[in-house]
């Protein structure tokens, strides 16, 4: 336990590093909010779609299909194609996400996992690398269930300029989930980016959007399942885009 600790904040610090300015970038309009828990043996094939109005006008829409696979009790690996489009262009990404586990489900008031998650460019090689860590937190309060995520963000790689002007950026993800039933949950998220980790932007340069939120289980049997979550989420600040839609169904097997 102490071992996987010292390794999660390791991560966090070392992409931590070396920031240079306070510009906010925006999360993808697919981003879901994740979750610390890791089911051993567990495979899933992932569908996720996000599109966005921005302020101007324009949208960006996010396609992406992956496979996951819980390959120990603590850790959870998948690999996903991604698609980013937006005024007019497009862009092919692979994206590699590892989610650990670092506390038994249920043990502790709070479950606690951690996320490492890297992007790579596929069309076009010149576009930068991408590493997002962050820790995890998720409690319950009988039938809710509450999620808080803080997550890291730094773009490394080729630049036009020929230096690294890219910053080590803070994020939120936040969830509250009521249990109604398997088949049907409802909730709200709120997702956001506050600007350089150790020197945030200020409140009108930063990004937050929040809206409701469902959720669901649908079995299958024989082990088969398909979960599904949905959220439409709308700007709550002068920089976020006005609606982001976003969903993610898995056929979990």
């Amino acid at each position: 336990m102490k071992y996987r600790l010292r390794i999660a904040f390791l991560c966090l610090g070392a992409i931590s590093a070396n920031a240079l300015n306070s510009n906010v970038a925006v999360a993808g309009p697919a981003d879901y909010v994740y979750t610390p828990t890791v089911e051993k043996g567990e495979r899933e094939i992932d569908f996720k779609y996000g599109t966005a109005k921005q302020q101007d006008g324009t949208t960006n829409h996010v396609t992406s299909l992956g496979f996951g696979y819980g390959a120990t009790e603590s850790w959870f690996t998948e690999l996903y194609l991604k698609r980013e489009s937006g005024s007019g262009s497009g862009l092919s990404i692979a994206e590699w996400e590892n989610k650990f586990q670092l506390t038994e489900t249920g043990k502790y008031p709070v479950d606690v996992g951690f996320i490492v998650e890297f992007e790579a460019p596929l069309s076009n090689r010149n576009d930068p690398y991408e590493l997002k860590v962050g820790p995890l937190f998720q409690t319950d309060f009988g039938k809710l269930q509450l999620n808080g995520n803080v997550l890291v963000e730094r773009k490394f790689g080729h630049h036009n300029d020929g230096d690294d002007p890219y910053i080590s950026e803070m994020g939120y993800q936040l969830q509250a989930k009521y249990r109604l039933k398997q088949e049907l949950e409802f909730g709200v998220q709120a997702m956001g980016e506050v600007g350089q980790w150790d020197n945030w932007s200020s409140t009108s340069n930063q990004n937050h959007r929040m809206g409701p939120a469902v959720f669901g289980k649908l079995g299958l049997g024989n082990g088969q399942a398909i979960k599904y979550n949905a959220a439409w989420l709308f700007g709550i600040s002068n920089v976020a885009p006005d609606n982001t839609f976003r969903m993610q169904a898995e056929y979990e097997f």
